[in-house]
């Protein structure tokens, strides 16, 4: 039998819920999500660091602390993790992360357990390419390319092959996290070197509270008008808070 690797909301119990899409083109869908644990990246200000950020991981990230492995991630059979989703009578499937596309062969196998009445949603950083295996199963793509403000090498954060297939694919939507105004300008030449039409372009504020949401907001939706790019807003923020399982 398959298995994943899940993040958990508490140890033992892997992070698997039902809430409102928070971001993106699908923003305020009723949806499952399904947090996978791992990741290839590191964000020096990542709002899930427990799913990568484990002790003795060479990397940074500006909360400092480093999380226990055991009791941040479970590995469960695909099978029990199907039964879990089908017990919220909700078909619309979000996989995110960590980055879920690591693990794309068990992915797999769970989709075609769920079968084809399941709308498959991916959140992903953008520097894995979608496997022969698993693209059949993937009904939207919500690629978050990092930029240098990040903290990852260019090389890192950067897969150009992985970005220029996702670029070429109508399912994938492409969002920018967005800390200063300036970033517009290395979204801009993403864009053009790989010809990311407009509309596929969605920007983000980053920030964990609604006060730092607002107030990036302020010059982010006006930058959005001026650009013709979409603006998405972190909608489980200002109704949960940065917390787990929401």
């Amino acid at each position: 039998m398959q298995r994943l690797r899940l993040a958990t909301i508490v140890a033992e119990e892997p992070e698997i819920f039902h809430s409102l899409q928070g971001e993106g083109i699908s923003l305020g869908r009723p949806s499952v999500f399904v947090r996978l644990s791992g990741c290839n990246l590191a964000c020096h200000w990542c709002d899930t660091p427990y799913t990568w950020f484990f002790d003795g991981h060479p990397g940074a990230h500006r909360g400092d602390r480093q999380y226990e492995r055991r009791s941040n991630s479970v590995t469960l059979d695909v099978g029990d993790i199907a039964a879990r989703i089908r017990a919220f009578d909700c078909h619309h499937i979000v996989f995110t992360g960590g980055e879920p596309l690591l693990q794309q062969p068990a992915l797999a196998g769970l989709c075609a357990l769920l079968g084809p009445d399941y709308h498959i949603e991916i959140e992903s950083n953008g520097t894995v390419a979608l496997t022969p295996g698993f693209a059949s199963h993937v009904d939207q793509l919500n690629l978050s390319p990092k930029l240098g403000h990040s903290g990852n090498t260019d090389t890192a954060r950067l897969n150009r092959d992985a970005l220029a297939i996702h670029a070429r694919d109508p399912r994938a939507w492409f969002k920018f996290v967005i800390a200063d105004p300036d970033d517009a300008e290395e979204v801009a030449a993403l864009a053009e070197r790989f010809a990311i039409a407009a509309e596929r372009i969605i920007l983000m504020p980053e920030g964990t509270t609604p006060a730092d949401l607002r107030a990036r907001s302020a010059w982010l939706a006006p930058l959005c008008l001026d650009r013709g790019w979409r603006f998405t807003d972190r909608l489980h923020i200002h109704l949960y808070g940065d917390t787990r399982g929401t």
